[in-house]
C-alpha cells in the first residue's frame, strides 16, 4: 500500500451494481415515456379503448364471475343471498314446516321476510318459532339481514254479494289470519 491509493470501501457499490441501478432507471424512465405516449394517442383517437394484448373489463369471463361481478357492481348481493335462502327454505326450517309455511317476500328496506302459512295453526307455530329462524337467516345471510319475520295467515274466503248477504257485511273474516 506504498503507492498512495486509499483501499476501496466495502460499502460503495461497485460498477456492476451501478449499471444495474442505471439500467433499472432507464426501464422505469421508458414504461413511463411510454404511458404518456400510449395516452395521448387515445385522446387523439377519441379516447376509447382498444383491444390489445393486456387484460381489461371487455376480456372474456367465466360465466360465474361475470355473475358474481354484475351483483357486486349493482349491489344485489343481499337480495340475491335471500333468494338463494327462498330456494332452501327446506333445509334451513325444516321438511315439515316447509310443507305448511312458504317465504313471499324480502323488503330490503325494513329487512323483513314476510312468510305465508296455510293454515292459523302453523301461522302460530311460526310466530312462535320467528326469533330461533331470525337468528339462523342471519347466520347464514349475515348478521342484520333479516330483522323480522312478519307471519301471514290464509287468506279468507273471496267476499261474495249475494241474497243472502246484509249490505256492508264483511262476512267470516274475524276466524282468519
Amino acid at each position: 500500500m506504498s503507492t498512495g491509493e486509499p483501499a476501496p470501501k466495502k460499502d460503495e457499490p461497485s460498477g456492476v451494481d451501478l449499471a444495474r441501478v442505471a439500467l433499472r432507471a432507464a426501464k422505469e424512465q421508458a414504461r413511463a415515456r411510454g404511458d404518456a405516449a400510449r395516452q395521448k394517442k387515445q385522446a387523439r383517437r377519441g379516447g376509447g379503448l382498444r383491444s390489445g394484448a393486456r387484460a381489461d373489463g371487455r376480456d372474456p369471463m367465466a360465466l360465474g364471475a361475470a355473475i358474481n361481478r354484475l351483483l357486486t357492481e349493482r349491489g344485489w348481493e343481499t337480495p340475491a343471498a335471500v333468494g338463494g335462502v327462498m330456494g332452501r327454505w327446506p333445509q334451513i326450517v325444516g321438511e315439515d314446516l316447509a310443507k305448511h309455511c312458504v317465504p313471499q317476500r324480502y323488503d330490503e328496506d325494513e329487512r323483513v321476510l314476510s312468510v305465508g302459512c296455510d293454515s292459523t295453526a302453523w301461522a302460530t307455530q311460526l310466530r312462535l318459532l320467528a326469533p330461533t329462524l331470525v337468528a339462523r337467516l342471519n347466520e347464514d345471510l349475515g348478521h342484520g339481514t333479516v330483522r323480522l319475520i312478519k307471519v301471514n295467515g290464509p287468506g279468507g274466503p273471496a267476499r261474495r254479494y249475494g241474497p243472502l248477504r246484509a249490505p256492508g257485511s264483511t262476512g267470516p273474516g274475524d276466524t282468519y289470519g
